[in-house]
């Protein structure tokens, strides 16, 4: 694999995103009611503005050599909102999100099922999954946070937003650290409560000239410091709301208080945005990054002087032993944020967050031990996840990476639901770390063991796990089809079936063309019976007639299958027509037509004799047959036909097929309605236009199979009802007979199943050129036997001997006495005749 910066990999992108200083707001009415009249929460306001990604501020942490920032973002959360989220609401949402995935991704019905093409799963991953699922695994991973036991979540300052027109607005920046509302993380000692402030006056432009905002503004410094206060003017677009080109807030907004037709930002003009922007840039670069440093100068000096050190070490480790009797709980000891091993983890967290990797290590390492000596299992976990993260971006040794995550995992499952959400989280963070390297089989294994006891998460994981497979080298695809089958059942057991369609339909791009019976019948029956439960009872029957030939199955199935086929179709309230419905089977090998031509035969039975037989008849009858390959009455119809090679039938005189139906089933159908399927044209020369007319297209012509007019004035067709027991085999014979000249095509066969369901099979597609094209050596349409120009009659020859004898003998001479008629226009030769048998007794 090429070496890659880890922070360019999805991995290093979400660290980035997800482990940065968080930002605590706290707001009054009115500067909400301000920030409201553009459709955005206070808070939506600045998010977008929170992510730099061309700053240049330079950091010195722990040693004196300073480096610099390019990029850094801001997490802002509402106080409220800074603590554990409640795992009912996030389940919710997750479902939410999940729900609103399978709206956004359900396969519009008349798409083709997804090909797989393995030389595009070797590019980037996400060219090949579902776009959701970054999404989702963002979720999961926020879902795990504000935990007590880690500090990269803890605010690292407290932006406090007073309006203009609020009524003594000192007072209420005093007041709002005077209240119970603060969130746990700051009232229970788990971090240190005296937090940094900055002091931000908001003032609506609406509401008139700033005169008064920029007295408050010179009162708050002289109270609470020039450098920890700000003015923000807003709502500058007084008369028409400002149209942004880009709106900033667009992918921020998940439940916004905007209306459907409000603009979102509609009174910011640009200068508002620009104003936006600076403040919370000087926010990043002029507070909260010198902030850090600061702590962590100071953080690291007292951990040198009490932990590190050969002394120190000792010292630690044999007061660490003499409690290793206390009692072993889930939870561990309790630490305040003031003991030595709080301070040291939030060194590690503040020197992750400014990119101090080597120092955020070294403090890990340090800090593990100590949780594990002191059985606090839930620190610990996090201490080593942390560990393999850093390593990862350090591009150090992969096994130790791999190592630690690992730890960090199973430690979290072993503390059951109270490490469950952390155990997911650092399952994907593992997940994502294996990916980086190519090692998709070990990811998905990674994705089941994050699979959990509830049943929507599980079928995501799978899914996930599923697309794992497909992008292994070499894609492993039978892993791939069967983890999306697994997936799909999941997501059917908590009712959501657009997933499981989705999931299924992508299975079958594996299974189709394999011989997996089994497993084929399975995906088409479930993805039939939920289309149907959606009410698209089209799709569904379409998936349906799939499997509907299925002579693996038992009888119970089969009863189960077709019942629940002839189900779907009642449900639609109307005769369903289905174009290739396999049931009954149709045999097209035995198709034969019959009909009074140059090369009529007698009878069905004469149709099926061997035609070597009639060419040796043939070459008694003309000396020249082997030469010419032809005989005198050929000739007439190629006078008749002119430039055309076509067959042709007489008016009133039927047109006989013989074809074969089978019944795969071990139980009885009732076919009824069996009927030729013909096309009829006025014009005798309509089929030569159409003879360039390629087999596809006309296969996706199918109005004539399903238009058939009742009035067929032109020509006549047989219809025949029939029951077709359990694995029974019958010949059916159908006719069609012309009534007046012109073109008639026999295209294919319709019948009724069950009285509901109406078959066709196409004769065209039936035939296969090539065998065509060897039998005949003409280059005609594979369907040219089923085409007859129709005539109002054509010259016959009857023929009969006179006397018949019992018995004939060699060199007997017999007469044969020939009745003649020539109705048609066309003349007729007719040689003479004189037939002798020159063998023995026959």
């Amino acid at each position: 694999m090429a070496t890659m910066d880890p922070l360019m990999t999805p991995l290093g992108q979400m660290l980035l995103e997800e482990i940065t200083p968080v930002v605590m707001l706290i707001s009054t009415p009115s500067v909400e009611e301000a920030s409201r009249k553009n459709g955005l929460s206070f808070l939506q306001m600045l998010t977008p503005f929170c992510s730099f990604d061309n700053i240049d501020v330079p950091v010195r942490t722990a040693s004196d050599q300073p480096y610099r920032l390019h990029k850094f973002k801001l997490r802002l959360f509402y106080a409220s909102d800074v603590r554990r989220p409640d795992l009912k609401e996030a389940k919710e949402q997750l479902k939410q999100v999940i729900s609103e995935a399978g709206e956004k991704e359900f396969p519009d019905s008349n798409s083709d099922l997804p090909e797989i093409n393995l030389e595009l799963s070797s590019s980037s991953e996400y060219e090949n999954t579902p776009s959701w699922f970054r999404f989702l695994n963002k979720e999961l991973v926020r879902v795990a946070s504000f935990s007590d036991h880690e500090a990269f979540d803890h605010p690292v300052i407290c932006l406090l937003a007073v309006s203009s027109k609020d009524e003594q607005p000192i007072n209420r920046f005093v007041d709002f650290f005077n209240t119970n509302k603060l969130p746990s993380l700051l009232n229970d000692g788990s971090m240190d409560p005296k937090i940094s402030k900055h002091y931000l006056l908001v003032h609506d432009n609406q509401d008139g000239p700033a005169d008064r905002a920029n007295k408050i503004l010179t009162e708050m410094r002289s109270t609470f410091g020039s450098g920890d206060c700000s003015l923000l003017c807003i709502n500058s677009s007084l008369e028409a709301p400002f149209k942004h080109q880009d709106n900033p807030w667009a992918s921020y907004i998940t439940n916004s208080s905007s209306s459907p037709t409000q603009d979102v930002g509609c009174f910011l003009n640009m200068d508002d945005i620009d104003e936006i922007k600076v403040l919370m840039q000087d926010l990043s670069s002029k507070h909260i990054i010198p902030n850090m440093e600061q702590t962590i100068r100071i953080l690291n000096q007292q951990v040198s002087a009490t932990r590190k050190g050969f002394r120190n070490q000792i010292k630690n480790l044999w007061w660490r032993k003499g409690k290793e009797d206390g009692a072993d709980s889930l939870n561990g000891p309790v630490y305040n944020f003031n003991s030595i091993e709080s301070q040291i983890r939030v060194l590690g967290d503040y020197a992750f967050m400014l990119r101090d990797y080597e120092l955020a290590l070294s403090n890990y390492r340090l800090i593990s031990t100590d949780y594990k000596i002191d059985k606090a299992w839930k620190r610990y976990a996090g201490v080593q996840e942390m560990m393999g993260l850093t390593y990862f971006i350090l591009d150090q040794s992969r096994k130790e990476a791999e190592y630690c995550m690992e730890n960090a995992f199973n430690t979290y499952l072993k503390l059951g639901s109270l490490g469950q959400l952390n155990a997911t989280r650092c399952g994907l963070w593992w997940i994502e770390m294996l990916k980086a390297r190519d090692q998709y089989k070990e990811a998905a294994t990674v994705y089941f063991r994050i699979c959990g006891e509830d049943i929507l998460h599980s079928a995501v994981m799978l899914e996930q796990a599923s697309y794992c497979y497909l992008l292994s080298k070499p894609s492993m695809l039978r892993k791939y089809g069967f983890h999306l089958v697994l997936s799909g059942e999941q997501y059917k057991k908590c009712d959501q079936i657009k997933h499981a369609i989705r999931t299924y339909r992508c299975a079958l791009s594996v299974f189709k063309g394999t011989t997996w019976n089994y497993i084929n019948d399975h995906v088409h029956f479930h993805i039939g019976q939920w289309y149907a439960s959606l009410g698209m009872y089209d799709v569904a029957v379409k998936h349906m007639t799939e499997i509907l030939c299925c002579s693996h199955q038992s009888k119970t199935t089969q009863e189960l299958f077709l019942g629940d086929f002839l189900h779907i179709v009642e449900k639609t309230g109307r005769t369903f027509e289905v174009t290739k419905l396999q049931l009954p089977v149709i045999n097209i090998s035995t198709l034969r037509v019959i009909y009074e031509d140059h090369r009529t035969f007698g009878s069905p039975s004469a149709a099926n004799i061997r035609e070597a037989l009639w060419h040796s008849l043939e070459e008694e009858m003309l000396p020249s047959f082997s030469a010419a390959k032809t005989n005198w009455l050929e000739l007439q119809s190629k006078l008749i036909l002119k430039k055309h090679s076509q067959n042709v039938c007489v008016a009133g005189e039927a047109v006989k097929v013989t074809i074969e139906f089978k019944n795969p089933l071990q139980i009885s159908i009732p076919i009824s309605s069996v009927t030729l399927v013909c096309k009829y044209s006025a014009s005798t020369d309509e089929v030569i236009s159409n003879e360039n007319e390629s087999s596809m297209e006309k296969d996706n012509k199918v109005d004539h199979f399903r238009n058939m007019s009742s009035d067929n004035s032109s020509f006549m067709v047989s219809e025949v009802d029939f029951l077709l027991g359990g694995g029974e085999t019958t010949m059916i014979q159908l006719s069609a007979t012309p009534r007046e000249e012109g073109t008639l095509e026999i295209i294919g066969v319709r019948w009724k199943l069950s009285g509901t369901i109406v078959g066709f099979y196409n004769f065209e597609m039936g035939q296969p050129k090539k065998n065509i094209l060897k039998r005949r050596k003409t280059k005609h349409l594979p369907n040219e036997k089923f085409k007859f120009m129709v005539i109002k009659s054509i010259p016959k020859l009857q023929g009969s001997i006179h006397p018949l004898p019992g018995k004939a003998y060699a060199g007997d001479l017999r007469q044969l006495v020939l009745e003649l008629r020539n109705p048609s226009e066309f003349p007729v030769k007719v040689p003479c005749l004189e037939l002798r048998n020159p063998s023995q007794l026959v």
